[in-house]
């Protein structure tokens, strides 16, 4: 892999939002996005659609959402992390691994609009 094609992103193909009541907004996205969810936790429901995956988390949760967070596929996210550091973004949750060989991350730029990357290993 080159380093033009590691620093790349490949789009935004996960959004999160976070929610009051997953119950009820698993009845509203589920109409909205015309499927049932795919996985289906007390603390995130995520739906497939369009070759995207739409979540649901809790607010209050560990993520602490205050809006949705759409993720940025990445192929290496410790360095696409180290390069918007080094522009001026400020880390709100470094890269971990949320299962499934899945990691995340989250920063905030120089507005603080949070913004996330998710690498699939």
């Amino acid at each position: 892999m080159t380093d033009t094609e590691r620093s790349a992103t490949q789009g935004i193909t996960t959004v999160l939002h976070p929610v009051a009541d997953l119950e009820k907004a698993k009845e509203v996205y589920a109409a909205l996005l015309g499927v049932r969810p795919s996985t289906d936790t007390p603390y995130y429901v995520g739906f497939e659609a369009a070759g995207q995956q739409i979540g649901l988390v809790p607010r209050g949760g560990p993520q602490d959402m205050a809006s949705p967070v759409a993720y940025w596929r990445v192929a290496d996210i410790e360095a696409k992390l180290a390069e918007v550091v080094a522009a001026g973004a400020t880390v709100r949750e470094q890269a971990h691994d949320v299962g499934g060989g899945r990691l995340v991350a989250t920063f905030a730029d120089a507005d603080g609009n949070v913004l996330g990357l998710l690498q699939d290993r």
